[in-house]
């Protein structure tokens, strides 16, 4: 009853005959007795496994880690020492343990992932997806647990940390009132930033109207001050006008005192004589009757015929 097997290039033959190894290697083909021989297939190309577990945080809120390892075993004979790998004559396992090898390194990822979740709070862990990565990576590479079964990690990415549906309601109801915090805060700030501007301006013109009325000020007080002088200098023609005057007056009032005083002594009817009308009949005749009159006592009787009166009485004749 013999057989023949051919194995792929990415699987790794082991073929025990009577409890002994006959042969081993990548890619095996050979002819095969069956009721004595023991087929051994580890696969040996890389392995995605994706992984999804719930752990705590320090704040005893539940978050849900989400992500991809990739593996690959670098060890067939050590990871065949540890689990089974057999096949049957149709090439299938005999067992789970193939299977049993990724939630392994999952529990394994988990215990390393728990050490950090567990020391920080929720909100933290929602942002460190990154972090706890590159944490399951180096510690999954450094296990003694993934050497001892022969498996080499390539790659681990964490591609999200979810909270509970709950929680996350919770968190967007907090998240939408804080950006409607900040949003009322942008605007209270715009609107007080316009307050201010425009206080900004109004201030502007008050100290413009009040430039604006203190120079109008100066204006007028230059203006009174020219006014003032233009008086002052009108006060002083006035008064040194008046002083001239009144030197003219005294001048006038001298000349005419010094011509009068020879007169003063002179009989007024010797001036009325040498008068420019002296020489008139009429005024003589006058200054005659004057004297008669003032001498009425010493003149005994006096006639006025009719004709000296007419004559006296009558205009000027030419």
């Amino acid at each position: 009853m013999f057989a023949y097997l051919k194995a792929s290039p990415t699987t790794y033959l082991l073929h025990y005959s009577g409890g002994r190894l006959k042969r081993q290697g990548p890619g095996l083909s050979f002819f095969y007795y069956r009721p004595s021989s023991v087929l051994i297939a580890v696969p040996l190309a890389s392995t995605d496994l994706p992984f999804a577990f719930s752990e705590i945080t320090a704040d005893f809120q539940q978050v849900t880690v989400q992500g991809r390892l990739v593996y690959r075993i670098a060890d067939p004979a050590r990871a065949s020492s540890l689990l089974d790998f057999s096949i049957t004559p149709s090439g299938a396992h005999r067992s789970d343990d193939p299977s049993k090898l990724g939630d392994r390194l999952v529990q394994a990822a988990q215990t390393l992932a728990r050490d950090v979740l567990e020391r920080i709070a929720l909100r933290e862990a929602l942002g460190a997806a990154d972090r706890l990565g590159s944490v399951m990576l180096a510690g999954l590479r450094e296990s003694e647990t993934v050497r001892a079964v022969g498996v080499e990690i390539l790659d681990l990415a964490v591609a999200s940390i979810r909270p509970t549906p709950e929680m996350a309601r919770a968190l967007e109801a907090e998240a939408r009132e804080a950006l409607q915090r900040e949003s009322d805060l942008a605007i209270y700030t715009r609107r007080n930033a316009a307050v201010e501007q425009e206080r900004m301006i109004k201030e502007n013109e008050l100290n413009t109207e009040i430039a604006v009325q203190e120079k109008q000020r100066r204006i007028r007080e230059t203006k009174m001050a020219a006014d003032v002088a233009i008086e002052q200098q009108r006060a002083v023609l006035i008064e040194r006008r008046s002083a001239n005057e009144r030197q003219d007056a005294d001048a006038k009032a001298y000349a005419l005192n010094a011509t009068l005083e020879p007169l003063k002594q002179a009989d007024w009817r010797t001036l009325m004589a040498v008068s420019a009308g002296g020489g008139d009949p009429r005024v003589m005749l006058a200054l005659a009757f004057r004297e008669l009159a003032e001498n009425a006592g010493k003149i005994g009787q006096l006639n006025v015929t009719p004709e000296l009166l007419g004559s006296l009485l009558s205009p000027e004749r030419k």
